[in-house]
């Protein structure tokens, strides 16, 4: 019995000294960890600036009745693209007709009784006065059948210029009263895109414009696609929102194939140059209280965060405008393994390196 508790000690102190030599020689093999650090790389890069946009045609009016009467016929239809001069609406006229003819009657009398009182004047039968107010009788006729005639083309709805026709807002055989809307016409050849800029976007564009050159830009449909044409920005409002502090930009697309219409939204894309940006991939970042911080090593080594304030936002990469140095060395990876003001061995990366392998979209 005794030798069995003997032997049951020793097995217990072997498995022990096992066990410590194992965690020894664990403990002498663990190495401290490696960060990867880096440097913001300073390029010319490029970046798309995305505005809401509104989406109107070129001309785009309201065509109303120019006199009373029953609507006797329609010619177009709703959505069809019209001629300039194409005759659209016919307003009952058999009224306007009556007065022309009595106007062209008086106009014919008052012609006849000029002609005869001028010969008898030649002739020094009547006086000149009487001549006179013939002349004036016949101009007053000829007055009053130019408005007659005025009146009677009233009647006739024409096409003021070429355009897509809207949904009617009358029907055939309805009474219409002077000024009732009837539909609505737009010129879609060209479209006007309007868009809201900042202030100090505003003033960087005006800043940096050359001799006067169009702005150039591109317009996303709803569909998330790309409109084929390029567009100029050709006007600026005059005055800023004091409310959103913003200014109108108005940005002119050609639409030969009719295929944006008035009414339509969008986003305006902008190209916008970056001289010698602060460029950092976005994983190197982490956000606290909607701020963003990164990790920045002191001249010991010791991790401090900081804060960065973000230009622009490029494809996995952040442009910095506030908080970095050409030569500030930053965390790039594992951000969440480490602690403030913890010394740290790392392994530096080129940030040329860094960026090129990421979707970098830059020039």
């Amino acid at each position: 019995m005794i030798m069995k508790r003997i032997l049951m000690l020793v097995s217990l102190g072997a498995l022990l000294y096992q066990t410590s030599c194992t965690s020894k020689h664990e403990e002498e093999k663990e190495e401290p960890v490696n960060y990867l650090v880096t440097s913001p790389l300073q390029k010319d890069t490029t970046i798309i600036k995305e505005y809401v946009s509104q989406i109107r045609a070129i001309s785009h009016i309201e065509l109303r009745a120019l006199e009373r009467g029953y609507l006797q016929k329609i010619y177009v239809d709703e959505g069809q693209m019209v001629k300039k001069g194409q005759l659209m609406f016919q307003i009952m006229p058999l009224v306007y007709q009556a007065e022309q003819q009595k106007a062209q009657a008086e106009a014919n009398f008052a012609e006849i009784e000029f002609k005869n009182t001028k010969a008898l004047a030649d002739s020094n039968v009547v006086s000149k006065n009487e001549l006179a107010l013939a002349k004036a009788k016949f101009d007053k006729a000829k007055a009053e059948l130019g408005l007659a005639q005025t009146h009677l083309g009233f009647t006739e709805i024409r096409a003021p210029f070429s355009g897509i026709m809207d949904h009617f807002q009358v029907r055939l055989g309805s009474l219409v009263d002077e000024g009732d809307l009837l539909t609505t016409l737009s010129d879609n050849s060209e479209m006007w895109v309007y868009f809201n800029v900042p202030e100090a976007e505003y003033l960087d564009y005006k800043t940096n414009q050359d001799n006067g050159d169009l702005l150039k830009v591109k317009l996303k449909m709803a569909n998330e696609k790309l409109f084929d044409y390029t567009g100029a920005v050709k006007t600026i409002e005059a005055d800023f929102n004091n409310e959103t502090g913003n200014i109108a930009f108005r940005a002119t697309f050609p639409n030969p194939k009719g295929l944006l219409r008035h009414g339509e939204t969008g986003n305006v894309l902008v190209t916008v140059p970056l001289k010698n940006a602060l460029l950092i991939p976005q994983k190197a970042t982490f956000e606290v209280l909607e701020k963003k911080y990164c990790y920045v090593l002191d001249k010991d080594n010791k991790i401090q965060s900081r804060e960065i304030t973000v230009a622009a936002e490029l494809p996995h990469i952040f442009a910095i405008s506030h908080g970095l140095q050409k030569d500030d060395k930053i965390l790039l990876e594992g951000l969440r393994q480490v602690r403030e003001n913890e010394k740290i061995s790392y392994k530096f990366q080129k940030p040329d390196s860094v960026i090129s392998n990421l979707s970098l979209y830059a020039e």
